[in-house]
């Protein structure tokens, strides 16, 4: 049976995007069949009476790790122990793919259709895609990296990315995840916060760059994007002139790599979210050291002033909340979209195309992020009015994934990381 949205008020997803209202949406077979102004549905129709409400595209998130939920912890965990005991046995892998189903559905039910995950263990991220995508499972649509690569001794070493020893162990890592039928391949090229040795070193080339290029080559050979987490202007350099398509955080431009960015066609995935915390909250709050906060400023600071820079000069930014960092959930993209109109004081609008439209461009769909005739029904309806305010995109009234509905959506939230996080609006 088809689905007809009446009186919508439709938000497109477009740049130049204004609420329309009195609108009749119908979706039939999982695509957007038709959009009237004023239209009346006929009797094969599934009536929803929006009374008004918004309709707009489903959010993209376009950086995330699905194995980890964010709820904040006391002490630090051994994530390398703990990845190894889950994916140890059969019983404590079907486990963890069913965490992380859990997670993937938390995102959906949150208004984010689609997700792009950059570092999981093993091949859980494509298992559960596949699943999701032959309709056995109720979930956004995912863009699978599976495990990262990165080095011994780098970032997220053992956990979610592989250490790999040689140019020729980087290669066989790619070529591994090459076979698990990825969508991209992710490369973890600098240190982050908690890997610094010392004060002021988050983003320490880790990675050299000849197995950058390598990873790259193969990797597109296979006609994979290349994502690359990097948070230092030295790992920005490698990354850019050894092939990586999309800079996942970033840090500060100069001149030379804005014209990197615009030769090679690069684009950036700002990440505020995590950084937020390590960077305004007491090192108490956070369990973490003196250190490690001045840090958490440093990679704060790079994040923002990158894609400020990066939108300066017409270089395509989207945007991603790096969930699984502590206080940095599955449910909490609309924060991530009202921070990117905070710290870069660009438009309401724009943030809401950036987490639409832009998002599905940089991530190389053509199916969805915008409501069109023609569009995946990928659909997202507030109480209020997203262009006037952000944090509207907080408690969504229904989200439907490509034609899939979740008419009453809603996640069981931590109290401490909600009230500890409003602080920042």
């Amino acid at each position: 049976m088809k689905t007809a949205f009446i009186n919508s008020t439709v938000i497109s997803g477009r740049e130049d995007m204004a609420p329309i209202s009195g609108m009749t949406v119908i979706v039939n077979d999982g695509i957007i069949q038709s959009m009237i102004k004023g239209g009346v549905p006929t009797a094969d129709c599934r009536v929803i009476d929006l009374q008004g409400r918004y309709l707009m595209p489903g959010l993209i998130n376009l950086h995330v790790h699905l194995p980890a939920g964010g709820k904040p912890k006391k002490k630090q965990t051994d994530v390398v122990k703990l990845v190894r005991f889950l994916m140890s046995t059969a019983p404590t892998r079907a486990l963890t793919r069913q965490l992380c189903m859990n997670f993937a559905r938390e995102e959906l039910l949150s208004g984010v259709t689609t997700i792009r995950t950059v570092g999981g263990v093993g091949d859980t991220d494509t298992r559960l895609r596949d699943r999701i995508r032959s309709g056995k499972a109720l979930g956004p649509r995912i863009l699978a990296a599976n495990t990262a690569v990165s080095v011994p001794g780098g970032h997220m070493a053992g956990s979610v990315a592989y250490p790999a020893a040689s140019l020729g162990d980087a290669v066989d890592c790619v070529r591994r995840i090459e076979a698990e039928k990825t969508d991209l391949v992710k490369l973890m090229i600098t240190g982050g916060v908690l890997d610094a040795k010392v004060r002021g070193e988050p983003g320490a080339l880790k990675m050299p760059p000849e197995y950058v290029r390598a990873c790259c080559e193969e990797a597109h050979s296979h006609g994979l994007p290349v994502a690359a987490h990097v948070e230092s202007t030295e790992g920005l350099r490698v990354a850019l002139e050894n092939g990586v398509d999309t800079i996942e955080h970033g840090a500060p431009l100069d001149d030379e790599l804005i014209a990197l960015f615009q030769e090679k066609g690069a684009k950036v995935v700002c990440t505020i979210s995590p950084a937020l915390p390590y960077a305004l909250f007491s090192p108490e709050e956070m369990n973490v050291s003196e250190d490690d906060q001045f840090n958490g400023r440093v990679v704060m600071e790079g994040v923002i002033s990158c894609a400020k820079t990066a939108l300066a000069h017409g270089i395509p930014v989207g945007m991603g909340t790096d969930t699984g960092c502590p206080y940095i959930t599955h449910y909490d993209m609309w924060r991530e979209v009202y921070y990117f109109q905070k710290y870069l004081h660009v438009s309401t609008a724009f943030a809401l195309y950036t987490a639409t439209c832009r998002n599905a461009e940089i991530a190389g769909l053509t199916e969805t992020g915008t409501v069109e005739v023609g569009k995946c029904a990928d659909l997202l309806v507030t109480e209020k009015n997203p262009l006037e305010d952000l944090t509207a995109l907080r408690t969504p009234y229904l989200v439907m994934a490509q034609g899939q509905l979740a008419e009453h959506p809603g996640v069981k939230k931590y109290p401490e990381v909600e009230k500890a996080l409003d602080r920042l609006l």
